[in-house]
């Protein structure tokens, strides 16, 4: 195995955006930044509706993103192994695409948080909300209090970010392992799930496969796709690792296996514990079968994980803005003050702009219905996108340098490439199609993409104006 040598021949953006950092990420918090990167709440609360909606093939859907999700993920894992960095997918595309594309993936990177932090914080405070016992503290202190928390975290150090998102997604890993342990036994011994006998009659005696024919489940791909957002944070991770090109391949391939036994597994093991129509939107699948096992605290228990899913969410979107502001920065492409970093190796400002946006986004919520915030959830889609598509392209032209022999070998090439990296392009393309016949979010959110160009033009050329002025004082 040969493997080029970091930090040769690279321009100076490229280098400096990791000065400065700590290596303070340890194996096991890279690994359960990827594990738990794929499991979110799409999972724990959005298979109830997407059950009515496909039925047993849900898990076929599942396994179709998860590819997708899995591909673009050896696509990260190649160009990590090529150089690690912070800047992760803006390093690399000033590197491989010009300043141009780095821009443009830097900030649909932080279109996409800071529209799911608005989302998250409000979440925390109505699942907090759920206990009683919290009923009389008022919604916007929670948030608040929630925000300070998590925003603290960052603030004091990339190993405490680490620690807890370790332990965020642990308690999301042990809620599947428990349900995919107490479903296995069930299944096996023919306990009685309610009036139902489980097994695998109950997805022919209902059914089928395609209850509602193939369009139904193709069509819910543009929004399943979205439920394996954040996996690409293992490139930022990567970063402030001790060992990242011993680490990264091995967090890399143990993610399809997750997505395997995680999702496809659990949804076929729903469907074989219990009719698909027995499960309802609105309600977690997980806590329709623990309620018809008779345990009562389900809907408690389902409460916290979802409560830690979008805690984890939230701290994951501070750290990656963080950073990746301040590749911008480094660049040229966001104001020079995100560039800085505190006593303790954290960009503080990057990080201070995007608790300011949630302060907003927790603003809003008392302003508008909540229809707003399904819209600015679907407009956030277009920032995962623009990322993933991004990291795919840099992917390709580092493909083709190390064909040229220009640059070496990294030892953990994308499989097929790069006949995979365009046919990777080619679904998210097909996924922003589907989107546009999805009334009225997903028709809004690609209506949206001329104005976010010009919005993004406008911030490009001003960015341009200042630099220029800034040349012509020296």
């Amino acid at each position: 195995m040969t493997t080029s040598p970091p930090d040769q021949n690279l321009p100076k953006q490229a280098n400096a955006a990791d000065e400065g950092y700590q290596k303070d990420l340890s194996r096991r918090h890279v690994q359960m930044i990827a594990i738990g990167g794929a499991i979110g709440t799409g999972l724990f609360l959005g298979a109830g509706s997407r059950l009515q909606i496909a039925g047993p093939s849900l898990a076929i859907t599942y396994a179709i993103c998860g590819l997708c999700a899995f591909m673009i993920l050896r696509a990260m894992g190649e160009l990590v192994m090529y150089r690690p960095s912070s800047g992760s997918f803006v390093t690399y595309a000033r590197e491989f695409l010009g300043e141009g594309a780095a821009y443009a993936a830097g900030w649909f990177f932080f279109l996409n948080w800071a529209m799911t932090g608005i989302v998250d914080i409000t979440a925390i405070a109505l699942y907090i909300h759920y206990w009683p016992i919290f009923g009389d503290i008022p919604q916007w202190l929670i948030a608040l209090g929630a925000l300070l928390v998590v925003g603290a975290v960052n603030l004091t150090g990339v190993r405490y970010f680490g620690e807890i998102e370790f332990w965020f997604s642990l308690v999301k890993v042990l809620t599947l392992l428990i349900f995919l342990g107490v479903g296995g036994y069930v299944l096996l011994s023919g306990t009685h799930v309610g009036p139902y006998a489980p097994g695998a009659h109950l997805i022919t005696e209902f059914g089928g496969i395609f209850p509602h024919g193939v369009v139904a489940s193709l069509m819910l791909i543009q929004g399943v796709v979205f439920a394996y957002a954040a996996t690409e944070l293992i490139g930022i991770a990567a970063g402030e690792c001790e060992n990242p090109r011993k680490v990264v391949p091995n967090a890399v391939n143990s993610v399809i296996w997750r997505i395997v036994v995680f999702y496809v597994g659990s949804v076929a093991l729903l469907v074989c514990l219990m009719p698909w129509s027995a499960y309802h939107a609105g309600e977690s699948p997980f806590v329709t079968f623990f309620h018809k096992l008779g345990l009562p605290a389900a809907d408690s228990i389902m409460n916290f994980v979802v409560l830690t899913a979008a805690l984890s969410s939230l701290n994951s979107g501070l750290y990656s803005t963080g950073r990746i502001l301040r590749a911008l920065a480094l660049g040229g492409s966001a104001p020079q003050a995100m560039s800085k970093l505190n006593r303790n190796a954290v960009p503080y400002v990057g990080i201070g702009a995007t608790l300011f946006i949630y302060l907003i986004g927790v603003l809003m919520n008392y302003l508008y219905p909540t229809q707003i915030f399904e819209i600015v959830l679907s407009i956030s889609s277009l920032g995962i996108l623009g990322t993933w598509a991004t990291i795919l392209l840099c992917q390709l032209r580092l493909h083709k340098a190390i064909r040229q022999g220009r640059i070496a070998r990294t030892g953990f090439a994308m499989p097929g490439a790069p006949y995979t990296g365009w046919l990777t392009l080619a679904f998210l393309l097909l996924v922003l199609v589907m989107m546009a016949f999805d009334y009225p979010s997903g028709t809004i959110t690609v209506g949206s993409i001329p104005i976010l160009a010009l919005v993004f033009y406008g911030g490009w050329m001003i960015l341009k104006r200042n630099d220029k002025e800034s040349d012509s004082e020296d």
